[in-house]
């Protein structure tokens, strides 16, 4: 039995979307065709709003509707100190700390190469010019601690020295809470490394 071409189409759209493969997409599509038609529909109403309405924070390259989003218009923030994160969702889990006060700027994105990603994929030149501005001090790189994360944090933090900022990386460690014996090898010798003083 053929899909007919509509479905077919949605379910391949639904394959973009990470962690979605080909069957999980064939299900979602067929529960909101068969099950949710009025969820469909507010899901598409969704999606062509946001398609409409969202572009990037002229300062910091996040997602906003206005040229500057919220964080970058809030004058209390400290101007000299700037956060360097992958992604939107770093930002935002960033925020929700309450432990940082300076600007932002967002990647969308990180290095990696063998996805074919390289420093002319990711907001590379408008960071480097934000992070020039006369203004920022420090740069504080916030990319995640995989392969990719660590390769972007490297690359960048030679292209920032080498401009004379100063460049800070967040420590890894124990996470809060957490106990010795269920803790991974790896994230326990990074907190002996990176111990401090108390």
């Amino acid at each position: 039995m053929s899909t007919p071409p509509s479905l077919h189409t949605l379910i391949s759209a639904l394959k973009t979307l990470p962690g979605i493969g080909p069957k999980s997409a064939q299900r979602m599509a067929f529960y909101l065709m068969q099950r949710d038609q009025k969820g469909a529909a507010n899901l598409a109403t969704a999606l062509n709003n946001a398609l409409g309405k969202l572009k990037h924070c002229s300062l910091c390259n996040t997602f906003a509707e206005v040229d500057l989003c919220d964080v970058c218009s809030d004058e209390k923030r400290e101007q000299n100190l700037l956060c360097v994160v992958e992604m939107p969702t770093d930002l935002m889990m960033l925020e929700q700390t309450l432990a940082f006060h300076g600007r932002y700027f967002v990647l969308m994105g990180r290095l990696s190469p063998l996805d074919g990603i390289g420093p002319s994929d990711i907001a590379l030149q408008r960071l480097l010019e934000r992070a020039s501005d006369g203004i920022v001090e420090e740069v504080i790189l916030a990319t995640n601690f995989t392969t990719e994360g660590e390769a972007t944090a490297h690359y960048l933090a030679e292209m920032l020295r080498a401009r004379g900022l100063k460049v800070s990386r967040i420590a890894r460690g124990m996470p809060v809470g957490g106990e010795l014996e269920h803790v991974d090898a790896g994230t326990l010798a990074q907190a002996m490394l990176e111990r401090r003083s108390v």
